[in-house]
């Protein structure tokens, strides 16, 4: 037993491997700030990490803008495609025989 304690130990002390495309543990996510082992790190979106409350603030801000953005550009790409869909229905032409 003792062996497996000593596994999950050196398990804990390793440092974790980063995924591509994620940001890495030791820098701050907006301002690329080193993090240090001993001071405060902020998450958000759960493994996104900031230096201080304010660069996670900012992110924050930033993600509302550009998801407001992405709505409208939706709300008027489905107000652009049924205007359209009404306009090919008006065009068609019933034929009489």
């Amino acid at each position: 037993m003792a062996a497996s304690v000593a596994c999950s130990f050196f398990f804990f002390d390793a440092e974790p491997v980063g995924e591509p495309g994620m940001p890495a543990q030791d820098a701050c996510a907006l301002c690329a700030k080193q993090l240090a082992r001993d001071s405060d790190v902020f998450m958000y979106r759960g493994d996104t990490p900031f230096c201080s409350e304010d660069c996670r603030h900012h992110q924050m801000r930033l993600d509302a803008r550009q998801a407001a953005k992405a709505a409208t550009r939706r709300q008027f790409s489905s107000a652009t495609a049924s205007a359209r869909g009404h306009r090919e229905e008006s065009r068609e032409v019933s034929v009489a025989s």
